[in-house]
């Protein structure tokens, strides 16, 4: 499977990715990636002015700072537990258990993780199964469970199923 790369600019870009479009979310990245603002340092350095002008709310350019200052060290959660992986990024303001379950999936290519807080999983899901309404989160967890130990190769699945079914990206 493909994975996306590993860091702080896949952290950076999914939190850029929240609750906008992937076209709102790509022009943001490309605007950052322009004006140099994707390592940590810089980031950490970049005036609010630098941030709104590349498309930055008020409130992700506060998360961008605090993945910035939190130093996460990378390369050790390349080898840490799945569940150290998620408590040490929501530990960072602006990354919820979404984003580190989507990072842990895909840029860290771990088998057996599931974000069923994902809109596309849980439509996806419910027109798979054909349920009479979309599965909650935790609805979604229990049904994700049967899947393991290829959690991750379910949602990839079901990531292409939404795709099919809706006719436009996704993840």
């Amino acid at each position: 499977m493909r994975r996306r790369p590993d860091g702080f600019g896949q952290l950076l870009s999914a939190i850029m990715s929240q609750q906008v479009s992937v076209a709102s979310a790509a022009a943001i990245s490309k605007r950052l990636e322009d004006a140099g603002l994707i390592d940590e340092s810089a980031v950490a350095s970049a005036t609010e002015e630098e941030l709104r002008a590349c498309g930055l709310s008020r409130q992700k350019i506060r998360y961008a700072g605090e993945l910035a200052r939190a130093r996460i060290d990378y390369v050790a959660l390349r080898q840490a537990e799945t569940h150290h992986v998620i408590k040490t990024l929501t530990a960072v303001p602006g990354i919820g258990t979404w984003t580190a379950e989507i990072y842990a999936m895909f840029s860290l290519g771990r088998p057996d993780v599931f974000a069923p807080g994902d809109l596309a999983l849980q439509i996806a899901t419910q027109h798979l199964f054909e349920l009479d309404a979309r599965p909650s989160e935790k609805e979604l967890r229990a049904i994700a469970k049967r899947w393991s130990p290829w959690q991750s190769v379910a949602a990839r699945l079901l990531f292409a199923y939404y795709r099919t079914i809706k006719g436009r990206e996704g993840l």
